[in-house]
């Protein structure tokens, strides 16, 4: 194929567009509210109405505000509706030529949407997910036809690390330091992982852009495969994910269909292959190295570092592991240029971030945001507070990695550095919002439950440490501990993470630790009095 190929390809698709395109939202988490019924209601509506020449019904992926799903929007008007049920169709239709209509409407103006900055989502809502040709009209495969024709791998390289992106998958190490290192590491073969393992409690981050933009991901992984010398790549995605993971098959064909995978991409020396693995749903297997020994067929367990994978990865060869909105991230920095991704975020983590809003929120869904915005400003203003004004008492940011961040620190900007001075992570981008209502202690016991049973059980701190914190955070909760069982808790925290093989250990006890730093009075009010008693005789 050949760029002018492409240019026809999308001319051709923008041509064969109906003067109105209706999006109907297809994602997870609007198929669960009966989005599928309501996409051929609204088929049938169309037909029905005699308007199948001039309105398409288009399935789209997520649309990010979860909670008022499903949604469908008319692209013409920008007409917005929510929770809109398989029986309102005809309504819907009827209301293009002027007819009333009942069903609620949302608002493009709402913060919910104003306060975003789409980068890696920015085809979400808007493209059908399982049509490469309507990826390809919005400017699709350009970017790495760019890079094959017109740039080095070490320029590529040297675009990423200018851009300042860091890794979106938990530590934020930086992006192209990481593709520096495989590029340089000697060995017969390399390869390109695209971990899509996600596993946080309340976090569908990855998911959505799977399900929404897969060619996006492949697009990403082949830019990088070009830049670090790999010929493989693979995809590995949890398999609880199996929308993701079809359309994800779906787009690796019409990849290799139309020649952008496979064999003399682009008509140039570079070959890319992409294979799906399917996680069997091992919270430990999102660790790199775990990974990489369940797509080899071994049990998923962590090893020691050094040698890291960048260096001696998947069977022994030089390994590039990046997270699925890392490489979200790459074909947009390649068309607008590293300057561009560099002027927006923080002084030291660029770009935007894309967050599962979810908890005791009013507006619950995907965001996406400039680095550098507060949590005040993500919880009040995008997500509305509480749904019924109780006063927010913290956020969880990170997942069973992360920490419970107070109110008063709400004016804390969403950066790598400021999250980790004050107790938590960014991680893969989990943020749940808690209430007054919210018992910390149960918090912390809950992800410390989740730990001890995603533990792999390979290094003893791990497998036998979330035990004993889960049994006291148990006894405390059920008001039988003491001041030395909480003296424990804190010493057992610190043997986890000064002593667990990988960062499942290591981190478990951060909800924790950050939970009795700012909310210690919820424990102590919980712990059992010693009771005195006088044996004088009288």
């Amino acid at each position: 194929m050949e760029f002018q190929d492409l240019q026809i390809m999308a001319e051709q698709e923008r041509s064969r567009r109906k003067a109105i395109r209706i999006h109907c939202c297809t994602s997870s988490g609007c198929q669960a509210s009966g989005a599928l019924e309501l996409f051929h209601q609204l088929q049938a509506a169309v037909e029905a109405a005699g308007q199948s020449e001039r309105v398409d019904i288009v399935g789209v992926g997520c649309m990010g505000f979860c909670g008022q799903g499903p949604m469908v929007s008319v692209e013409a008007d920008g007409v917005l509706f929510e929770h809109v049920r398989p029986e309102q169709a005809p309504e819907i239709i009827a209301s293009l030529d002027g007819g009333p209509c009942n069903v609620k409407q949302g608002d493009h103006a709402h913060p919910f949407f104003a306060r975003q900055l789409h980068i890696v989502r920015r085809n979400g809502g808007v493209i059908d997910p399982e049509r490469i040709e309507e990826y390809i009209a919005v400017g699709g495969y350009q970017a790495l036809y760019h890079v094959l024709h017109e740039m080095s791998p070490a320029e590529v390289i040297d675009a990423i690390t200018r851009s300042g992106l860091r890794g979106r998958g938990g530590a934020g190490y930086p992006t192209g330091l990481k593709w520096a290192t495989v590029a340089k590491s000697p060995g017969e073969r390399k390869f390109v992982i695209c971990n899509g393992d996600e596993g946080d409690p309340g976090a569908f981050m990855d998911r959505s852009i799977l399900e929404s933009d897969p060619h996006l991901i492949l697009e990403g992984m082949s830019i990088a495969a070009y830049a670090v010398g790999a010929d493989q790549g693979y995809l590995y995605v949890r398999g609880e994910y199996p929308l993701a993971i079809a359309r994800l098959q779906k787009a690796i064909a019409q990849a290799r269909k139309h020649d952008l995978l496979g064999s003399q991409i682009f008509d140039t020396s570079f070959n890319f292959r992409v294979d799906i693995r399917v996680g069997a749903g091992a919270f430990v297997c999102g660790e790199e190295t775990a990974l990489i020994a369940s797509i080899e067929g071994r049990r998923g367990q962590p090893r020691p570092r050094p040698p890291y994978p960048a260096e001696h990865g998947l069977w022994g060869y030089p390994t590039l592991i990046n997270n699925v909105e890392t490489f979200g991230n790459i074909a947009p920095i390649i068309t607008n240029g590293a300057d561009w991704y560099a002027g927006i975020g923080t002084e030291r983590s660029k770009g935007t971030k894309v967050f599962a809003l979810t908890g005791k929120v009013r507006n619950t869904g995907l965001i996406e945001v400039p680095m550098g915005m507060t949590i005040r400003e993500i919880v009040e203003e995008l997500g509305g507070g509480t749904p019924d004004g109780t006063p927010v008492k913290g956020v969880q940011t990170g997942g069973p990695s992360g920490g419970c961040i107070p109110e008063a620190l709400f004016d804390t900007p969403v950066d790598y550095e400021s999250l980790a001075e004050v107790g938590s992570i960014m991680g893969s981008g989990g943020m749940v919002v808690m209430d007054a209502t919210t018992n910390m202690v149960e918090i912390a016991r809950f992800y410390m439950e989740f730990c001890m049973d995603e533990s792999c059980g390979k290094c003893v701190p791990c497998r036998t440490g979330t035990v004993q914190m889960y049994r006291l955070l148990s006894k405390i909760s059920a008001g039988q501990a003491t001041a030395a069982d909480l003296a424990t808790l804190e010493q057992l925290c610190h043997l986890l993470r000064e002593t667990s093989l990988c960062g499942l250990g290591q981190s478990a006890p951060n909800p924790v630790q950050s939970t009795l730093r700012y909310f210690r009075e919820e424990y102590e009010r919980l712990l059992r009095k010693r009771v005195t008693i006088n044996l004088t005789s009288r």
